[in-house]
């Protein structure tokens, strides 16, 4: 059994990696080009630190650990919010544009409601999948429209000034536009980066699922908790990273940008795909308490968030409690 902690654990440690590369360099290149931080961080962060999740839910459902599959999803997107931005919050008041309440949050209030809608007769299907991922579609599409319309803008700011607060990514792109003389080596070293980052989190989401299945089936624990706990939690990790380096470099709208990003991509582009490959079945107790949870914390998020249009230490410290909550509530059984 030893070895089998182990082993997710050195499959935590290969997906960090993993996404860490793959987020860094496609937060490069995405600066690189013009896009703003918040649309950087809602499809370029967000899609490299949701990639964990795929991929453990792919495994998982490909040996029918449809549980183990959905409780990823559900924990991921309480823990994306909860504890994230909860962490986030308490290192540094996070501020949020008016335009992300006004936008991006309603996007992700309705594709949730929309996912628990989808699960209610017990099974997310092949024709749920299709309905998921032609959202994920639309999503794609109004993001592409909002990068045009503020590209311009986006790359005049970058060839104005280098802020030594700035993060790296946003530096590194600022000296590309510069010095025209780096932008090949840049961009290639960058998609090393994405390869490299695919890789590792391939095999890392193999081992996780595989040491976690053993672990779950050792200690008589439903696969459903594991997938709401210790994979969640291991899966969101790369959000938690990337989030907390935005909020230290006071880039606030790409912390929340990616929190929502993450989440709707879990459900959009995850579930969607995942469930198009093989219907995955939704268990009563999902249903009755863990959806309920992940739409109640992302309610919670538009009154925390309005006011003053900035998440503050407080504010972080009530997610974090409230997520605590919830981890005592699913682990008490077992002790």
């Amino acid at each position: 059994m030893l070895l089998q902690f182990v082993i997710f654990g050195v499959g935590l440690l290969v997906l960090l990696f993993g996404a860490d590369w793959l987020v860094r360099g496609a937060s490069i290149l995405a600066l690189r080009f013009g896009i703003r931080p918040l649309v950087v961080g809602l499809t370029v962060v967000a899609l490299g630190t949701s990639m964990p999740e795929f991929l453990i839910n792919f495994m998982a459902a490909v040996t029918g650990e449809d549980s183990l599959a959905l409780g990823n999803i559900v924990g991921s997107n309480i823990a994306n919010i909860a504890m994230i931005l909860g962490a986030s919050a308490i290192l540094l008041p996070l501020a949020v544009s008016p335009g992300t309440l006004r936008k991006e949050y309603p996007i992700l209030l309705g594709v949730m409601l929309l996912f628990y809608y989808l699960s209610l007769d017990g099974v997310v299907s092949r024709l749920d999948g299709l309905a998921l991922i032609l959202g994920l579609f639309g999503f794609l599409l109004y993001l592409v429209i909002d990068a045009r319309n503020h590209a311009e803008q986006v790359r005049i700011e970058l060839g104005l000034s280098v802020n030594l607060d700035e993060p790296e990514e946003e530096i590194l792109a600022q000296e590309t536009v510069a010095d025209p003389s780096l932008q090949r080596r840049v961009v290639w070293q960058q998609i090393g980066f994405i390869f490299g980052g695919m890789i590792a989190l391939a095999i890392g989401a193999k081992l996780m699922v595989m040491s976690a299945v053993t672990i779950a089936a050792y200690l008589d624990v439903p696969s459903i908790v594991v997938g709401l706990t210790v994979v969640a939690i291991g899966t969101s990790l790369p959000e938690l990273a990337a989030s907390v380096m935005c909020a230290l470099n006071k880039q606030g709208d790409m912390t929340v940008g990616n929190v929502l990003g993450s989440n709707l991509l879990n459900v959009l582009f995850v579930v969607g795909l995942v469930s198009m490959i093989r219907p995955l079945q939704v268990d009563a107790e999902s249903l009755s308490i863990h959806f309920p949870v992940m739409i109640v914390f992302t309610l919670l998020l538009l009154p925390l968030a309005w006011t003053r249009y900035q998440i503050t230490r407080l504010e972080g410290g009530v997610l974090i409690s409230g997520y605590i909550g919830y981890m005592v509530y699913l682990v008490l059984p077992y002790v």
